[in-house]
C-alpha cells in the first residue's frame, strides 16, 4: 500500500469515526456559519449535513441566545482557549428531544457542551469547534436525588398528622425569631393553644376520631395564619403559632377570631357530628422574656389561666394583661 493510499485511509477513518461518534460534532467559521455536522447531530435535529453546510448557525437554531454564544465564541477565538459551558448553567445548547428510555421524564435533551479553538496552518484561530455531551441521565438523576433531598428535609420538619411543623422545627424557628427580637425590638406574639376536653373525645370516640379533630384543628390554623407566620404542634392536642410582627393586641384578635372560628364548627366522622372548643393563651416577648423557653412558659402560663377560668376563652400572660 502507497503511503498516500494509507494516509487517505487513515483521513478516512477519522472521518467515519467523526461521524459515528456518540457525541455531537459542529464546527463554525467565523461567521458562524456551519462547516462540519456529523451523525449526532443529524440524528438529534433531524437536519442532513448537506443542508446545514454554509447556513448561520442562528438561523437553524433559533433556541441558541446569539448575545450570549457570540460572547463565549469570541472569547475562544481570541484567547485561543476552550471554553464550557454545564446544563446547570445553560440547560442545553440545541433543544433535542429527550430519546432515552431510562430517563424518559426529561422533556428534552441535557447537554454540557465545550467550545473548542481550531488553528490553521499559521497559528490563528480561523474555526471553533462545538462537542455537544448528551448528560440528561445524570442531570435527571441528580435533579431526583435533590428533590428526594427536599422532601426528605421537609418531612424531617414536619408533623405526620397534622402536616403543620413538629417540636423540634418549630421551637428552632422560636429561637431565631427571640435572637432576631433582640436585634429589632419589632413586636412579636406567641400564641399557645389546647383542646378543651380533649380526653373525654379519645374516651367517647376513639383516638380514630380524636386525629380527625386534630387534624380539622391543625386545617383551620393553617387557613387562618400568613404566609410568614410559623405553625407547628407542640405535643398531643396543643399547639403554637409563632406571629412575627405582631403586638399582643393583634395577636389577641387572631387568637379569637380563630377560637370563635373553631367554636361554630362541626367535624363530622361517618355518622358522628362532634363540636369542639380551644383555649389560648398570647404572650408577646419583652425585655423581661430573656429566652424562647421563657417565651413559651409565658404563653403556657395564659393558656393555662383560660383553662382555670372556664376555657373557650383567650387569655393574655398575666403580666402583660393590662
Amino acid at each position: 500500500m502507497t503511503l498516500e493510499k494509507s494516509q487517505l485511509n487513515e483521513l478516512h477513518w477519522l472521518m467515519e469515526m467523526l461521524h459515528n461518534i456518540d457525541v455531537g460534532l459542529v464546527v463554525l467559521d467565523k461567521e458562524f456559519t456551519i462547516q462540519i455536522f456529523n451523525g449526532f447531530m443529524e440524528n438529534h435535529s433531524g437536519l442532513l449535513p448537506r443542508q446545514v453546510k454554509g447556513k448561520l448557525i442562528f438561523d437553524l437554531f433559533e433556541e441558541i441566545p446569539k448575545d450570549w454564544f457570540t460572547r463565549k465564541a469570541e472569547s475562544v477565538f481570541l484567547l485561543k482557549n476552550k471554553a464550557f459551558t454545564i446544563w446547570e448553567q445553560r440547560p442545553y445548547l440545541f433543544k433535542f428531544d429527550s430519546y432515552r428510555p431510562v430517563t424518559g421524564s426529561a422533556d428534552f435533551m441535557y447537554q454540557n457542551t465545550t467550545f473548542i479553538p481550531l488553528l490553521s496552518s499559521t497559528g490563528d484561530v480561523s474555526h471553533l469547534c462545538l462537542l455537544v455531551y448528551d448528560v440528561t441521565d445524570n442531570a435527571v438523576h441528580k435533579q431526583g436525588l435533590k428533590k428526594a433531598n427536599e422532601e426528605l428535609a421537609i418531612l424531617s420538619q414536619t408533623d405526620g398528622l397534622t402536616q403543620l411543623f413538629n417540636r423540634a422545627h418549630w421551637e428552632t424557628c422560636l429561637l431565631a425569631e427571640h435572637k432576631r427580637w433582640g436585634r429589632s425590638q419589632h413586636a412579636s406574639s406567641l400564641v399557645m393553644l389546647d383542646i378543651d376536653h380533649f380526653k373525654n373525645v379519645n374516651d367517647t370516640y376513639g383516638h380514630v376520631v380524636g386525629d380527625v379533630v386534630i387534624r380539622h384543628l391543625s386545617s383551620l390554623i393553617r387557613h387562618h395564619v400568613r404566609e410568614t407566620d410559623i405553625c407547628g404542634r407542640y405535643g398531643g392536642e396543643e399547639f403554637a403559632i409563632l406571629l412575627a410582627d405582631t403586638s399582643l393586641k393583634n395577636a389577641y384578635v387572631f387568637a379569637e377570631r380563630l377560637r370563635k372560628e373553631v367554636a361554630k364548627a362541626t367535624v363530622t366522622y361517618n355518622d358522628i357530628d362532634i363540636n369542639y372548643t380551644i383555649s389560648v393563651g398570647v404572650a408577646e416577648v419583652d425585655e423581661s422574656i430573656t429566652s424562647h423557653e421563657a417565651w413559651v412558659e409565658c404563653a403556657d402560663a395564659a393558656l393555662y389561666q383560660s383553662k382555670e377560668t372556664g376555657r373557650n376563652k383567650t387569655s393574655l400572660h398575666p403580666k402583660q394583661n393590662r
